[in-house]
């Protein structure tokens, strides 16, 4: 599994900086080395189907056996991997009916963190150095990079969704909706990079930034409903268009 060739995003230098940030800000070891293996995962360092050592990714990150273990465990209750006895561990590929059911976990939960906190700002629980950092969020990706730059993009993707649950002020939903994003973010690595309208998702973040600063409840949620349709019918279309890119790197 691990020597066939896919078609895939390149892994960039600077895309994997979860080693060097994690250890900045000297947090445990087992973050850190959940941190930097989630990272391997989500970029391509590690694919789908991929056989990983264990005793390799303590080489690799410098760290002991123990923190390594745990955050592989971790990985696998978050079904990104799978911890094979007296095998090793395989990084878990998805299947397009997973993925779509991710996609429509997220337009259950995400819009209502929109509407939270678009709640939050109207009820003036909201600072404005934080709807002002969420605005310049939405558009921070540059839209006249030809071709686009996949880790710039994907890593706004993510930090504007991130900054946008923590506003909503629900933890739990929060936390969820972290894990939904990040197994969405492998899909642009895989096959979505060749689909990638940096405009269109500035666009569709910037309207949903607008609504929540507004303090519009419904209209947040029903942009960020629109956002993430957008992205699910992007990969039915692309799957639809061309089946065999999708048999070299998801279970089907």
């Amino acid at each position: 599994m691990a020597g066939r060739k896919r078609k895939t995003a390149p892994a960039r230098d600077g895309t994997l900086t979860a080693e060097s940030d994690v250890r900045k800000k000297k947090v445990p070891l087992v973050a850190q080395a959940y941190e930097a293996i989630k990272e391997k995962i989500i970029t391509l360092h590690f694919l789908p189907g991929q056989y990983l050592n264990e005793a390799a990714i303590c080489a690799q990150l410098e760290l002991g056996r123990t923190p390594v273990h745990q955050a592989l465990q971790r990985l696998e209750l978050e079904g990104m991997v799978e911890v094979l006895p007296r095998k090793g561990i395989i990084v878990q590929p998805d299947s397009l009916s997973e993925i779509i059911k991710i996609l429509d976990s997220r337009l259950t939960v995400e819009p209502e963190l929109a509407r939270g906190a678009a709640r939050r700002v109207a009820s003036g629980d909201a600072s404005s150095e934080t709807l002002m950092k969420l605005k310049a969020i939405a558009t921070a990706t540059d839209a006249h990079k030809n071709p686009p730059d996949i880790a710039s993009f994907t890593a706004n993707d993510r930090w504007f969704h991130r900054e946008l649950a923590e506003l909503s002020g629900n933890e739990v939903m929060r936390d969820f909706s972290v894990k939904l994003h990040e197994r969405s973010t492998r899909f642009w690595y895989l096959n979505l990079w060749q689909t990638i309208d940096v405009p269109a998702t500035n666009r569709q973040h910037a309207e949903i930034a607008e609504a929540v600063i507004a303090g519009n409840e419904e209209d947040a949620a029903e942009r960020m409903r629109i956002h993430i349709l957008a992205l699910r019918e992007k990969l039915l279309k692309l799957q639809k268009s061309s089946p065999n890119a999708f048999r070299s790197t998801f279970i089907q």
